[in-house]
């Protein structure tokens, strides 16, 4: 199968886990779908409604540790945030050196990412990161994975081990924003050892020292439109 491949690089990453708000934050190992599909949209200046789109993507980091950071916290006023305000410190986990490969057959949503219309952040404001130049590749399709890992997969049907956690696929356009698809997703680390699987996917040789078997995820979000 042909598909584009563009990397996507960055200093730093940090990938929230939902619905943790106070104490130690820390960061999911691969971005969700979500912050992907978000990535998409900066690239693309607005906001996409996408249907029946074919995407696939592996992330890779360095390191993983903590840092101190000041927030600040603003105090409910019916429903509004007031000028009452007081600082804290949490510890925030980040990643480092970091590496998104993403993996697409729609050729307009590559021509987003040739010239980006806003900023691309790998998490975070801080997080700025770097687009390469996509390249077509070819992708030898295998009916049993075994290099499935720096992945999401949807848990149902699969049952790929990894960190369960149930993850969104995508956010509503309208305010305030409701979680769309939310589901149990295993989240499979980039370093994990090779296990042999019932699921279909598509090798990358080029990635990695005996290559990644990407999953394509199919979206469509028609139904929510």
């Amino acid at each position: 199968m042909k598909a584009f491949r563009i990397d996507i690089s960055a200093w730093t990453a940090s990938f929230r886990y939902p619905n943790l708000i106070s104490g130690v934050q820390p960061t999911l190992d691969v971005p969700p779908i979500s912050t992907v599909l978000g990535l998409l949209n900066a690239a693309a200046g607005n906001y996409l409604e996408h249907h029946q789109l074919e995407i696939g993507y592996y992330f890779q980091y360095q390191m993983k540790t903590f840092d101190l950071e000041t927030i600040y916290q603003f105090e409910d006023n019916k429903g509004r945030p007031s000028n009452n305000t007081k600082s804290n410190i949490i510890q925030r986990e980040f990643l480092f050196d970091v590496q998104l490969s993403l993996y697409l057959k729609d050729e307009q949503l590559v021509q987003h990412l040739r010239k980006p219309y806003y900023d691309i952040l790998l998490g975070r404001s801080g997080d700025l990161a770097k687009v390469g130049i996509p390249k077509e590749i070819d992708l030898n399709e295998v009916p049993k994975a075994s290099r499935i890992k720096g992945q999401i997969v949807p848990l149902k049907n699969n049952q790929l081990p990894g960190k369960i956690q149930a993850l969104p696929k995508y956010f509503s356009n309208d305010f305030p924003r409701k979680n769309i698809g939310t589901e149990p997703y295993s989240i499979i680390g980039y370093n994990v050892i090779d296990r042999v699987t019932n699921t279909p996917a598509f090798t990358d040789a080029s990635q990695g020292r005996n290559g990644i078997d990407i999953y394509f995820h199919q979206l469509d979000f028609s139904q929510y439109v």
